[in-house]
């Protein structure tokens, strides 16, 4: 089972996506469980997002996210995609998409402090 911080939502419509994402795990019968954690990040390139965590599938959230982007026509953040190097850093880092339906964006890249409850921040942001 695993889990993100790095799922948003644009701005505005976290608690629709999130309830509608929940709903759809349990009529699907699937493992997927969303909470908003107030937490909201502003990009130079894609707007405002409100950040969401989830426990459960990373295949099944990642599939839900782009089906909710589609069906509400907004855009969202997939996250939870790791640097291949693995080098001791005292940040750890996160890779996420910028989505709208299908179509891939951008990128983001977050990083927060190993050490502490630190929010995650973004680091660089790329427009495709």
């Amino acid at each position: 089972m695993g889990n993100s911080e790095t799922f948003g939502v644009q701005k505005g419509h976290g608690k629709e996506i999130v309830e509608w994402l929940n709903e759809q795990s349990k009529t699907q019968k699937t493992k997927l469980e969303a909470r908003l954690y107030n937490y909201e990040i502003s990009t130079k390139n894609f707007g405002d997002f409100e950040m969401f965590s989830w426990m459960g599938d990373v295949q099944i959230a990642r599939r839900m996210i782009i089906k909710a982007s589609k069906k509400f026509k907004i855009k969202v953040i997939e996250g939870g995609y790791k640097p291949k190097e693995k080098v001791f850093k005292m940040k750890k880092f996160d890779f996420a998409k910028v989505k709208k339906g299908d179509k891939t964006i951008g990128q983001i890249e977050f990083a927060v402090s190993r050490f502490g409850n630190a929010q995650w921040e973004i680091q660089d942001e790329e427009r495709h």
